[in-house]
């Protein structure tokens, strides 16, 4: 048996982690247990009560979350024309067309989210392959494929993100940092899951959400009263 760290089993000792919490309680706890030496984010999973094997009943989806989750990125946008020029008034950090496709293909991906408009998505084909596994493929669910590009440009710079479950049925993100006031966390917690709460596949029977914790990048997941998840089924 691998031996624990002695912060990890600092972390352990006197905590249950069967018990479920109320929000402000498991976000008290989760900055109790976050003790690395660097600022942890603050991350919350939730099990979705899907067949992550059918197509149908995937859930991905995009969130704003009121007071972002603190992640600097780069965004890259693919468009032309006045598209283009509204992606460079709002701030993106790469836009192109044909351009900026020839530097994908050259392995040069130096952004971690992209939008593009319908009319590129055609070309956007031949770099499919590249974007895909990276997660950042543009897609209209998530809201990256869009016309609105000054406004989805702000949106994803003030603290919209994207989401999708994995193939264990559950969806990860990070919703903060632990320099965050608690309340803000809160509020970013409420937000999302109101959002997954929407997005139930028309072919899934019974509830959405199964069980939601919280935990930071080095701490162990604090599970959330099922409780609470009444409000948002």
């Amino acid at each position: 048996m691998a031996k624990i760290g002695k912060r990890l089993k600092a972390i352990r000792e006197g905590f249950d982690r069967t018990i479920g919490y109320k929000i402000d309680d498991a976000i008290a706890k989760v900055m109790k247990k976050s003790t690395a030496k660097f600022e942890e984010s603050i991350d919350i999973s939730i099990e979705l009560g899907i067949d992550p094997k059918k197509t149908e009943q995937n859930v991905k989806g995009s969130v704003n979350l009121p007071h972002s989750n603190g992640k600097k990125f780069k965004i890259a946008v693919f468009a032309e024309g006045e598209d283009a020029n509204d992606a460079k008034k709002a701030g993106a950090d790469f836009v192109g067309s044909d351009d900026l496709i020839e530097k994908v293909k050259e392995g040069k991906v130096e952004f971690e989210r992209v939008i593009a408009t319908p009319e590129m998505m055609k070309k956007l084909s031949s770099i499919a392959r590249i974007l895909g596994p990276k997660g950042l493929m543009p897609n209209p669910k998530t809201g990256t494929v869009t016309k609105n590009i000054l406004m989805t440009v702000d949106a994803m710079k003030k603290g919209m993100i994207e989401f999708k479950n994995d193939k264990f049925g559950s969806v990860k993100a990070s919703i903060g940092r632990k320099s965050f006031e608690s309340a803000k966390i809160k509020q970013n917690i409420e937000s999302f899951l109101s959002q997954i709460s929407k997005l139930k596949p028309q072919t899934r029977k019974g509830d959405l959400l199964r069980g939601v914790s919280i935990s930071s990048t080095m701490g162990i997941g604090v599970k959330l009263d099922n409780a609470i998840l009444k409000d948002y089924r």
